[in-house]
Order: C-alpha cells, then structure tokens, then sequence
C-alpha cells in the first residue's frame, strides 16, 4: 500500500494571511458580519451563499473565518473536501452520529470506545432519541456484518481503540458499510497523521483535538471532517445539528490550535519514538505492555499495513498491572516519588500521562461492557510525552517498577 504523508496535502493548502499582510491570520472576533448587499440576506440564510461561493459570513455560531481556516487545516490532514471545528471533541462525535440517525434508527459500534461515547451511545441517545447501539468488537467483521439491522445508517469505531489500542480495519469495514448503505464514522484522536481513516475508505472523520493536535492540555476543541455535502448539512439553519445546538469554537481557540499544526508531525514523531523504546524494555522485561509496534499486537501486521510510517506506531501504551490496587500503587510512585509524569485523564501531552482506565475514562461502562471490551481493572494507558531525555525517563519507569517487584532480576527469580 503506498503512503502519502498528509503534510503534504497541508503544504498545498492555501495560506491565509493576516489583515495587514502577517504570515500568520488574523484573529476575526467578530460574532456577526455585515452583509454588503441586503438582498443577499435571504440566499445566505438558505444556504444558497456562502464565505466560498458568492456569499459572506453571517454569525460566529454559522461559520467564522478563522475557524473556517482551521477547518480547512484540518481537511487537508484528514484528506476530507471539509471540517468543521467544534467546541469539544463530544460535541463533534454527538452532531456527527444524531445528524445520521432518526428516531429508531440504529448504531453498529465498537465497545471498546471513550468512556463519554460510551455514555452517549449506551444511555443518552436512546433514552432521549430512541437510537439504540449494538456495542460489538469491531475486530471481528462477521460479528459487525452480523449485527446490521435494517434500521442501520452507521458503523462507528475508533482507528485506534481507547484504552486497549486495538487497530479498526478501516479497509475491510468501509467495503461492509458500503455493501449495506451505511456510513462509516472513525474517530482518529489517538491517531494523527498516523492513520488517514477516509483515504482507508470512512466516510467522516471525528477529532478531539483536545488531544494530540493541541498538544498542550490547554483547550478543548473537536472536528468533523467529511464531505461538502455533510458539513452542510451539519450547518442547515433547520435541522443542522452544530448549528441548532451551537457547540461554537472561539476563534482564539482556533487561532492558537492553528499555530500548533506545524508543529503536529515533529511532536507525532517524538512521542511514537519513545513511546516504542518504552514498549520494547518492557516487553523484554516481561511485563504486560500493550503496544502496536510490538510484533506481539494482535493487530501489529495491519497497523504496519496502513499507517504511515513517517509517524510510528502512536504515543500511547498500556500496562496491565492486574489490579487496580497494584496500578494505583504504580501511579502513585510515578508520579509523587520519581516524577515520571502526572496521574491525569487526557493525552497527547508534552508530559506523560497517565490513569487507571477502568476506574476513569472507561469508568461509564458496565462491568460487563468492560470486560467484554478487555479492559482490566488493572489496566494503565500511558500517554508518553518528550520532555527531559529518552533515558532519564526510562530510569525513572524502572525505578517505580522495581518498588512494586518488577523489575528483571525479581520477575526472572
């Protein structure tokens, strides 16, 4: 399979100059625009004009031009005609899967996913709108194809699953949702420029860019990346689901998360580095570490098959420390003793972070939907960072690992 790496798609992308001809776009505050000619009024709000084909802007909660311009970054990454930016990752993937489904329609969906989408496929949406999920491993395509009613309109997975780092085969499941009629929606967060889902064959792309396109913890921002035709629809003035709810991004925000894009493949890089040399130690250790630049992965043939291979294989491992008595006892070390990184929900940060999934980020699922999923009570995902050296922050894993009686010499005795 031939990768194209998608900065180059973002090189080609226009450039935006500020008002006064700065390298850098300007930040436009303004929550409403003037509309030169009132008789163009009515066609805006039709959505037959807009900021790209004869119109203008309209309101900040409709399209705001240094949004817009991130939306258009984002595009170019994703490989989409289009993106819109949201105010939260949750907000992208909720307007994304209630613009898809009516009232009794139905969700094939991995079950293992994001605590918060969990909730919102488990409990919210069919409690409120009557769109009912059926949460299955994505990994197995029978058991996907299996569970398609006639009342399908989307396949849901994440390209890389949150906590156990499972590899959706975008591939195979793009020709299944096809083959029904379905979209196909694949929330890439964990995975950047390492996995391009719609050049695989999804349809729509969901970010968090919270995450790793951010970089710094500092904002909460999401993205919708998919044809012209969705984001429109995602904008309608009736039933446009971003636009009635107004999950509006701050241009600010937009304007800061922009200067980071850059930046995007350097960091991408240095994490998926450490993070394999963190993986390989442990691995040799014998620990159980999770990761999918391990030849042991389960899914570490088709990772290599469709990733680009520029970026690794993701910043983000897990450790199965059994209980969560002992991980927490680990988390405690890492954290208060030997300064490896901070006990804290999130990732994508320039420092390592890291929690106990199934008592924080997969703490809205049922046990069972829990151990369906694999993930352990003991299981900790470690989002690695770059800051001080490779070795200063290995000798500081081991030292923890040896207070809790793993290291070598004491696994191998």
């Amino acid at each position: 399979m031939k990768h194209q790496n998608p900065v180059e798609t973002l090189a080609n992308t226009r450039h935006e100059f500020g008002e006064h001809g700065g390298v850098n776009m300007s930040v436009e505050a303004s929550t409403t625009f003037t509309v030169m000619h009132p008789d163009i009024m009515p066609e805006i709000f039709g959505g037959k004009k807009g900021p790209d084909h004869g119109g203008c802007y309209l309101y900040g909660r409709h399209f705001n031009p240094t949004v817009y311009n991130l939306g258009k970054q984002l595009a170019a990454l994703e490989g989409t005609e289009a993106a819109y930016c949201t105010a939260s990752g949750m907000s992208a993937i909720s307007a994304t899967l209630m613009q898809l489904c009516d009232t009794g329609d139905h969700i094939v969906s991995s079950n293992a996913v994001y605590g918060g989408t969990y909730a919102l496929m488990h409990d919210l949406l069919p409690g409120k709108t009557g769109i009912n999920t059926t949460l299955v491993d994505i990994t197995d395509l029978a058991v996907v194809e299996a569970a398609i009613t006639e009342r399908t309109r989307v396949i849901y997975t994440e390209s890389m699953a949150n906590p156990t780092l499972r590899i959706a085969d975008i591939p195979a499941l793009s020709k299944i949702a096809k083959r029904h009629g379905l979209q196909l929606v694949v929330d890439n967060t964990f995975t950047p420029l390492i996995l391009s889902p719609k050049k695989l064959g999804a349809d729509i792309v969901v970010h968090s860019m919270t995450k790793f396109i951010s970089g710094a913890s500092d904002y909460i921002a999401g993205a919708v990346c998919a044809d012209t035709a969705f984001i429109e629809q995602l904008m309608d003035l009736h039933t446009g689901m971003l636009m009635i709810f107004g999950p509006t991004m701050d241009p600010q925000v937009a304007f800061n998360i922009s200067l980071r894009i850059p930046h995007l493949p350097i960091r991408m890089t240095e994490h998926g580095q450490r993070t394999r040399i963190f993986a390989e130690r442990l691995h040799a250790m014998g620990m159980a570490v999770n990761y999918p630049g391990l030849p042991n992965h389960p899914d570490h043939e088709l990772m290599s098959e469709i990733h680009c291979p520029e970026y690794g294989y993701g910043g983000i491992l897990t450790l199965d420390m059994g209980t969560e008595e002992r991980a927490n006892e680990l988390l405690e070390l890492l954290q208060n003793e030997h300064n490896f990184g901070f006990v804290a929900v999130s990732l994508g940060y320039f420092d390592t972070l890291m929690s106990c999934s199934g008592s924080s980020t997969s703490s809205e699922m049922t046990d069972e939907d829990k151990t369906a999923a694999h993930i352990s009570p003991g299981l900790i995902r470690l989002s690695i960072g770059y800051t001080g050296t490779t070795e200063q922050r290995w000798a500081q894993l081991l030292g923890a690992l040896e207070q809790v009686g793993q290291s070598p010499a004491q696994r191998i005795a």
